[in-house]
């Protein structure tokens, strides 16, 4: 499995998601920007995404809600470590409230990862920050993976919210 995404206005992007209607796309307005993700098996729908192969998935993605990117700049000799730390993740996220849908993402023309969380609204992405899930996610990250005994990161990560209008019925 694949995730492509692409850029441009929103009036653009709405347009090519009606192109498109019959494949899984998702329209996501951030602060500033628009954009278009395109999950798929096949060849994007793109002329020149940003390519990422799905190494991890829990939950359907759905045109609604809020979702957070968090943009991991990993590496080339990180890239085993980071994977097999979020391959081996509790995976208690997944019970958590307002949680729809989670994707690991490797780029393919890139450094960055991508570790994207879909969620009800912001309040559900607020709530997981401070349980006591998340501080057993984040606890001792790296002491049994050799996260921190290296540095296998290329810059510092950085997050991008973005927020799914839903579909009209």
């Amino acid at each position: 499995m694949f995730i492509y995404f692409t850029s441009g206005t929103a009036d653009y992007m709405e347009k090519m998601r009606k192109k498109y209607a019959s494949e899984k796309v998702f329209i996501l307005h951030g602060e500033g920007n628009t954009v278009l993700v395109h999950e798929s098996e096949k060849k994007s729908i793109f002329a020149t995404p940003r390519k990422y192969e799905v190494l991890d998935s829990v939950g359907e993605l759905q045109q609604k809600g809020y979702f957070v990117l968090n943009n991991i700049p990993v590496s080339d000799e990180g890239r085993p470590i980071f994977e097999n730390r979020f391959l081996n993740r509790a995976g208690s996220i997944d019970k958590e409230p307002g949680f729809i849908a989670f994707r690991l993402l490797r780029p393919l023309d890139s450094n960055t990862y991508i570790v994207m969380t879909q969620w009800a609204g912001p309040a559900s992405f607020e709530a997981w920050k401070t349980s006591q899930a998340f501080k057993q996610a984040h606890s001792n990250k790296g002491e049994a993976t050799g996260v921190m005994k290296q540095n296998i990161f290329n810059a510092a990560s950085y997050v991008t919210k973005y927020s799914a209008p839903p579909d009209e019925e």
